[in-house]
């Protein structure tokens, strides 16, 4: 029996996930069984239907469940061939040794971000505030997020993204996961364009929520529009500010040209990423495909928090135009909003109160010193080496021609205690179009007292 406790410092939907992929990782939950319904398993827990659909989206994200359109989420099918034998006694699954992982040093991930730059001081002073003074924060809020927090960000997207748009259409969640499946349900019947390279896990939670997707190849300016008229689909999900991985920023003339393609018809619209264009170190970025397009136009705008805070304050929103907002508010209406009030309150004030674009302002000046330590050092120690997209974005890809490829890369970058990822592992589709010998280096979460050591055990992985 799951049991959850409200005492924990993890959300309770965290809760039930944890405990859900425990049990089907662990074979209790046969593949393709169903899960409990959501309203039957809120009842069970004593919790909302909005928490348990919250775990359930998050299961079928990490795909150990899929999600059947009026049917409900079941257990993967893959999952079966993990449990087609016979489980071992725990005795004996408990003493065999795992394979010895090499230490991590130095991790170059992209999810990763310095944490000891969060503004924990202020943060905390605000929270505090709130917990003694506002117990009305203990009741259930607004489902498209409390009002305080949608004004703050309706203001700073207008100031700094140029998006057009009125608190009324902001729609705040807790990450951009729970966002996409929330829009996988009202564009049902479609079908989404998803860039190539690019971002898995859209596709793994698009798909998931029963929204097939289809991979277009990018070129040196991004998504084109006469790749997405051939590719059949209505829908298109583009990271047109920084592409996510290969940075590229698409132009003006390519933006009114996609803008063009979902204007065509009326069942088209474009979901616009913008997860990092905060950080943009030469030119101010151009302004969101959103701005351009108006509050009606066929444009969902998402961003999210986690760069410019933590990936642990589950804060995303998107702006939907006024066309799917009388839909949504139908057919979420009795959904409880997925971020506490007491985060959404703070990160409120936090903006009023003028912290939020102080914030920002410091990470950028630090970011900026950090990716120019880290690419001169790169450059000192690596002959040859090329570094794509460095003045935008908290990576830029790496390559380096005679490196033995970029699998062999990657497991030596490991052996000196260097954590990458190579450009290939992004490619979802037609891998041999991938550029040779080239990494994605991420470094938000690098130390610049250890910048030296890095680039010294690149070298001594990939040179000497």
């Amino acid at each position: 029996m799951i049991e959850l406790k409200s005492e924990e410092k993890a959300p309770l939907y965290e809760q039930l996930y944890a405990a859900l992929a425990d049990e089907i990782r662990g074979g209790q939950r046969a593949p393709g069984t169903a899960l409990p319904g959501r309203r039957t398993m809120a009842a069970q827990l004593g919790v909302s239907i909005n928490t348990v659909d919250a775990a359930y989206q998050m299961l079928a994200a990490e795909g150990l469940a899929e999600a059947r359109p009026r049917s409900g989420f079941y257990v993967q099918k893959t999952y079966g061939m993990l449990h087609s034998r016979p489980a071992r006694k725990s005795s004996e699954a408990a003493h065999t040794p795992s394979p010895a992982a090499e230490p991590v040093r130095f991790d170059l991930s992209t999810g990763s971000v310095d944490t000891a730059l969060f503004p924990a001081r202020s943060w905390g002073r605000i929270q505090r505030e709130l917990l003694y003074q506002r117990p009305e924060l203990l009741q259930r809020g607004e489902m498209q997020g409390d009002e305080a927090l949608r004004v703050q960000i309706a203001r700073y997207l207008s100031a700094y993204r140029g998006v057009d748009c009125t608190p009324e259409q902001i729609v705040v969640g807790a990450g951009i996961e729970y966002l996409l499946g929330c829009l996988a349900h009202l564009f049902a019947g479609g079908t989404a364009a998803i860039e190539n390279p690019g971002y898995s896990r859209t596709r793994a939670v698009l798909q998931n929520n029963a929204l097939p997707c289809t991979l277009v190849d990018i070129d040196e300016d991004g998504l084109s529009a006469e790749a997405l008229e051939t590719s059949g689909a209505n829908l298109c999900y583009l990271t047109p500010s920084h592409h996510f991985p290969t940075g590229v920023t698409m132009p003006a003339p390519r933006r009114a040209q996609i803008l063009a393609w979902a204007a065509a018809r009326p069942d088209r619209y474009i979901l616009e990423d913008d997860y990092d264009s905060e950080f943009r170190f030469d030119t101010r970025p151009l302004p969101s495909l959103q701005g351009m397009a108006g509050p009606d136009g066929p444009v969902v705008y998402l961003t999210t928090f986690s760069k410019s805070l933590a990936p642990g304050i589950r804060i995303a929103c998107m702006v939907l135009p006024r066309s799917l907002l009388a839909r949504y508010r139908n057919d979420f209406a009795v959904y409880a909003n997925t971020v506490g009030r007491f985060e959404q309150q703070t990160l409120a004030a936090f903006m009023a109160g003028g912290y939020f674009t102080r914030h920002l302002a410091r990470m950028r000046l630090v970011y900026k010193r950090r990716m120019e330590a880290f690419a001169a050092a790169l450059h000192r120690e690596l002959r040859g080496v090329t570094l794509g997209s460095v003045h935008s974005g908290l990576h830029f890809l790496l390559t380096l021609p005679g490196a033995g490829g970029e699998a062999a890369m990657v497991e030596a970058a490991a052996r000196e205690g260097v954590r990458l990822r190579g450009l290939r592992e992004y490619y979802l589709a037609r891998p041999e179009h991938c550029p040779p010998d080239t990494v994605v280096a991420g470094y938000s979460a690098l130390k610049e007292e250890d910048i030296p050591a890095v680039a010294a055990a690149l070298a001594q992985a990939w040179i000497r």
